[in-house]
């Protein structure tokens, strides 16, 4: 296996695969991991970045002018390696391109750029979408960590719970599970005000989906026991998720979401698609500060 990529302070130790710039470990100076442990039994992915799309596509083709590409789930950065472009003790950062295998089933031009950087008791991630081609490029763009739960520090495991930076009266989205397409209309939110406490039965229908999201932060944690303040503010969706029973939960702050059931149109007029122009940049940032029991 490829080694891991360390950055550190005297608070906080990230490890970082450079095989999809996949964050791996957060390790408080006590010890105490706040990433999924990746059992196996459930899901052994940590936090794959979600490139050019979030979700699904319908049939998983991408329409771009009069040509179909295949393009599955979530995109190819997650399965694709990255190069290091910069490294010190307390920062990384790592580089994705285009190449002739993603041009097969995605016609473009990119850069994508992902930084991750320690500072105090907080661990920040910055994705990065540069434009070096000569057309504009439609794109989104997601993360999906996985954190423990519980937490570190003791606290019970039903006690955890998600508290919102405003509320969230709004019904919320969902998926079709056989597909992964988002179902028109909404369900009733499980948020209370600003809170939504954490249960498993949440997710037997799949991942719960903010398409017009109040909040540009939020806290994840319980009484008695650490807490993670996690802040998104370049991301105007949000998705949770696990698989009921499972021993992390994803907080995952997008740009964009999988197709609408039978949505026929062209990728670059989905609702949430980044038309960047020739030459521009886009960033998307992801603050996770950690407070330890």
């Amino acid at each position: 296996m490829t080694d891991l990529i360390a950055i550190a302070n005297d608070h906080l130790t990230a490890q970082i695969h450079p095989f999809g710039a996949e964050l791996w470990s957060l390790v408080d100076a006590d010890g105490g991991e706040y990433m999924t442990d990746a059992d196996p039994a459930f899901w052994t992915a940590h936090a794959p970045l979600l490139f050019p799309i979030v979700g699904a596509l319908v049939d998983d083709t991408l329409r771009v002018d009069a040509t179909a590409y295949t393009l599955l789930k979530h995109g190819f950065a997650r399965r694709n390696p990255f190069t290091v472009v910069e490294h010190a003790a307390d920062r990384v950062v790592l580089r994705l391109v285009d190449d002739a295998r993603t041009r097969e089933v995605y016609p473009f031009a990119f850069q994508l750029d992902m930084a991750f950087a320690v500072e105090g008791m907080t661990l920040r991630m910055t994705a990065t979408v540069h434009n070096p081609g000569d057309v504009p490029l439609p794109f989104s763009f997601g993360y999906h960590p996985a954190f423990a739960w519980p937490l570190p520090g003791g606290a019970d495991k039903a006690a955890h719970r998600i508290v919102f930076e405003q509320d969230e009266p709004q019904a919320i989205r969902q998926i079709e599970k056989s597909t992964g397409l988002l179902l028109p209309g909404g369900a009733p939110t499980p948020v209370k005000g600003r809170e939504m406490p954490l249960d498993a039965e949440l997710f037997r229908a799949d991942a719960l989906i903010w398409t017009d999201l109040a909040s540009r932060s939020l806290s994840y944690g319980a009484d008695g026991g650490a807490w993670l303040d996690i802040a998104f503010p370049d991301s105007p969706m949000l998705g949770i998720w696990q698989v009921p029973g499972a021993r992390y939960v994803c907080i995952e702050p997008w740009q964009g979401h999988a197709d609408l059931v039978g949505y026929a149109g062209a990728f670059r007029d989905k609702p949430g698609v980044v038309i960047l122009p020739q030459g521009a940049s886009r960033s998307f940032r992801m603050d996770v500060a950690v407070r330890p029991a």
